[in-house]
């Protein structure tokens, strides 16, 4: 294992994370407390409790997922695609380091700045919401199994995009939207038929589920079948990070 080399990819990443780290962290977090004011103060004066927690706390687990899915694919996605775009991904590709330890550097260091940023939020949530996590050690495997999940979907987008415009593309107009109906701000027990049943489609559902139930021991799936699901995910995205650099797809060419 060539430790030197996954640690010079995983500081050259975490150095341009602290080079903008007004758009890495900061804009996240803005956004973030826009939403408690938004949802908190409009919607929770309205709506008291879902499923016995306070509505405030209750989107805490939801708008966490949402910071960590887009900034996890952005990072990572970004972190590959700009050594493809000025052309670097050859000297990369040539270098004395195998596929396996590209990816443990680069996904590292992307599922790192993701981390941190859903504890900074966290943190920031703290301020507007009492919190308060019953399960810390499955708070802290699910955010860890996520963020490196997404991060690996995100390195996949950056290889496969061949512009900036397709980068964005997956996590704007399809992730984002997952989310929002993916129980994010709210329970999925609360819709009708045939929308519930509709919804449990909807992958990211058994994410957020499983993270909320780590918070307040609610989900709205069991939450064997939300870990399931998320390291199901990860194989998957794994599986197809190693086929990638097995083909050569859109790496050396």
């Amino acid at each position: 294992m060539n430790l030197y080399g996954i640690w010079a990819i995983y500081r050259f990443e975490m150095a341009r994370a602290i080079r903008t780290l007004w758009q890495s962290l900061v804009t996240p977090v803005i956004t973030t407390s826009l939403y408690f004011v938004v949802f908190g103060a409009a919607i929770g004066s309205r709506m008291t409790e879902v499923d016995g927690v306070p509505y405030g706390a209750f989107i805490v687990p939801g708008l966490i997922m949402l910071s960590l899915f887009t900034q996890s694919i952005f990072n990572a996605s970004f972190g590959i695609f700009f050594p493809k775009f000025i052309g670097t991904i050859y000297e990369l590709l040539s270098a004395p380091i195998s596929p396996v330890e590209t990816v443990i550097g680069y996904v590292g260091a992307a599922a790192t700045k993701s981390i941190v940023l859903g504890l900074v939020i966290l943190g920031t949530a703290a301020f507007f919401v009492p919190i308060r996590i019953e399960h810390p050690l499955w708070m802290a495997a699910f955010l860890a199994l996520i963020a490196s999940t997404f991060c690996l979907f995100g390195f996949i987008i950056g290889i496969w995009g061949r512009n900036f415009e397709q980068i964005q593309f997956i996590p704007m107009l399809i992730v984002t939207p997952l989310t929002f109906l993916g129980g994010a701000f709210y329970s999925v027990n609360m819709l009708a038929e045939p929308w519930r049943t509709v919804t449990l489609f909807n992958p990211v559902v058994y994410l957020i589920s499983g993270f909320r139930w780590s918070f307040y021991s609610t989900s709205d799936v069991a939450v064997g079948i939300s870990l399931a699901a998320t390291l199901g995910f990860f194989l998957v995205c794994l599986a197809i990070v190693s086929w990638m650099f097995r083909t050569g797809y859109r790496l050396k060419t």
